[in-house]
């Protein structure tokens, strides 16, 4: 067996024998899911706190009066009152206003036509619910107010005849000619899950290698292992180790996140389970047209028994369909390239900066300008999802140093292939010339002590002769 194979085997058999490998392995897809589903379970929580507040109404467009006093037309909800007050200046609640039991203060101008704009007063900030519900309600009944005005009967009845919901649907034609329907908020979120992951991943990883080259440096075992074998080699061997420890991590979570996902789609959505995939063939859609229904437009009519109908479909029914059109095969390959050549990019300079200093703490001043271009790739990445096929995002998902991160986004919205086999050249000539780099600087930084490494020091290692 090579003395690399060796050093590979001792680097992975470590890792995944430890405790918080075997953990996270298997709270990881837990984890992230209760990561993303928590924070969207508090975001739909009630506040059930019951609050009232006081109105100010100079314009008077908004107090109706009965016998029991000015009444605010603004319904209330259950947990959120308004009480008109008349002749009470606002100067009069400032003072002792937390001990008056009020939320805050809603004054309307008298020229709110004009300025379009209400304020609210309050010793706290006024949550963005309540801040909504007021703008949409007051928008509403001034725009029944200026309806009033030309002098249109039955409003209510009208506005509820011409209030319509579009839903703009998204339908791929794929190349064996048949159609796929997707949903552009699922492929984003792919996207941008993928993007993440190999962030995490490349950082993570990169991270255990430099780690791990101050370890053995520190404890000077690195001056006994590089006397059996080549800098490089060793360089290479942890490296590579780590790596495949990151890939197994990888697969077992896929394993159990496809369990996971499955038994939640069977226990809370056994229909979905009945229900196939609706395709049909692309020449079809073009066999009649909406002329041919007497609607008096002509245009491109799919047949409602070939795409179901919008409200066939709930969210959940349409995320598992969307999800079904996006080629896993492609995505994971995908994943897996960029994954493992932007892994070994980086873990070679991760494996540079561990070998030049003598601490964890000295890395700091290294490293920052290591994860820059990744930084800057999440930056472009979240520009991306909105927007894949833009200059920006065509130009980091080719550099090689963000492709990782940018390429991910953008596979699930397709990508012509030349664009990704360009991006996969570079990324693999780049790691080859990298890790001749590091090599380089590797073989001089671990057998120095005592010394604080600077990018000019690092140069003059680059330049010393084999």
């Amino acid at each position: 067996m090579s003395k690399i194979s060796l050093i590979i085997q001792r680097e992975y058999l470590t890792r995944i024998r430890k405790k918080s490998f075997i953990i996270m392995s298997v709270l990881g897809p837990l984890i992230f899911a209760a990561y993303v589903l928590i924070p969207m379970y508090f975001a739909t929580l009630e506040d059930k706190e019951e609050k009232t507040m006081v109105v100010i109404d100079d314009s008077k467009l908004f107090t109706e009066y009965g016998p029991e006093g000015p009444e605010f037309v603004i319904a209330g909800t259950e947990y959120l009152k308004f009480q008109v007050v008349e002749g009470v200046p606002i100067e009069t609640f400032r003072e002792g206003f937390d001990e008056s039991g009020y939320y805050g203060i809603l004054f309307i101008p008298s020229n709110i036509l004009a300025s379009e704009s209400s304020l609210i007063y309050s010793t706290k900030q006024t949550s963005i619910e309540i801040s909504e519900y007021l703008e949409h309600s007051m928008d509403s009944e001034i725009e029944h107010l200026k309806l009033a005005q030309h002098e249109i009967e039955d409003i209510e009845r009208i506005l509820a005849e011409v209030e319509t919901s579009i839903n703009v649907r998204n339908i791929k034609w794929t190349k064996d000619g048949k159609t796929q329907e997707s949903n552009t908020g699922v492929i984003m979120g792919i996207g941008y899950l993928g993007g993440m992951m190999i962030f995490f991943f490349i950082f993570f990883f990169g991270s255990q290698v430099m780690r791990g080259v101050i370890e053995e440096k520190v404890s000077r075992i690195i001056e006994v292992i590089v006397s059996s074998v080549k800098p490089f080699q060793l360089m290479m061997g942890k490296i590579i180790g780590v790596g495949l420890t990151g890939l197994t991590q990888f697969l077992i979570w896929m394993i159990l996140s496809a369990v996971l996902i499955t038994g939640l789609k069977m226990a809370f959505f056994p229909e979905l389970n009945r229900t196939p995939t609706e395709q049909v063939v692309a020449s079809d859609l073009f066999e009649q047209g909406a002329g041919d229904q007497g609607t008096g437009i002509q245009g491109i009519v799919t047949p409602s028994e070939e795409i179901p109908e919008v409200g066939d479909l709930d969210m959940a029914q349409e995320i598992f369909a969307s999800l079904k059109s996006i080629n896993a095969g492609v995505m994971i390959g995908a994943f897996l390239f960029f994954f493992i050549f932007g892994y070994l990019l980086y873990a070679a300079m991760f494996a540079v900066i561990g070998s030049a200093v003598d601490n964890e703490t000295d890395t700091q001043q290294l490293i920052f300008p290591v994860i820059l271009p990744l930084i800057l790739g999440m930056y472009v990445m979240i520009s991306a999802i909105s927007n894949p096929d833009n200059s920006l995002a065509f130009w980091f998902s080719i550099i090689p140093f963000t492709s990782p991160v940018v390429m991910m986004v953008r596979i699930p919205f397709g990508v012509p292939w030349w664009q990704v086999a360009l991006s996969a050249s570079l990324l693999v000539g780049t790691f080859l010339g990298m890790t001749w780099v590091a090599g380089k600087a590797y073989r001089t930084g671990i057998l120095m002590y005592g010394k604080k490494a600077s990018y000019k020091e690092i140069w003059k290692w680059l330049r010393y002769s084999s």
